[in-house]
């Protein structure tokens, strides 16, 4: 017997806003059936497959996340850095090395941290 992970569910004070941000990162749609003001949605992050979930909780973030999304752009690590900086990611720690290793670490909106990983070209 085995379990699939069916989502990763993310706490946040704005459920709705936040997956907007998501929904943006990924390029994936939030659910249409939710709407500004809602308590949780979600996106989904493959057809019938794995979803961020957003669920509206009143406690805000306190400490470092202990587990986190390690993205991998589909063109290049930087200019993806760029991209979410732009979309209102905040830089937390900048893990890039000179010779194009490494990753950096960032937070969403409400201070979720989340890293970009370098794209399978530059790893090849």
């Amino acid at each position: 017997m085995v379990s699939v992970v069916q989502n990763v569910a993310i706490d946040c004070a704005d459920a709705f806003g936040l997956a907007r941000f998501w929904s943006a990162v990924t390029g994936r749609p939030i659910d249409p059936d939710s709407a500004p003001g809602d308590r949780e949605t979600q996106v989904e992050l493959a057809d019938g497959g794995l979803v961020l979930y957003f669920n509206q909780v009143p406690e805000p973030k306190t400490t470092k996340n202990r587990v986190h999304l390690c993205l991998r752009p589909d063109t290049a690590r930087d200019p993806e850095v760029d991209r979410l900086l732009a979309l209102g990611a905040a830089l937390v720690a900048d893990r890039r090395n000179p010779d194009g290793t490494g990753w950096a670490v960032l937070a969403d909106p409400e201070g979720n941290e989340f890293c970009v990983l370098r794209s399978a070209a530059e790893r090849a």
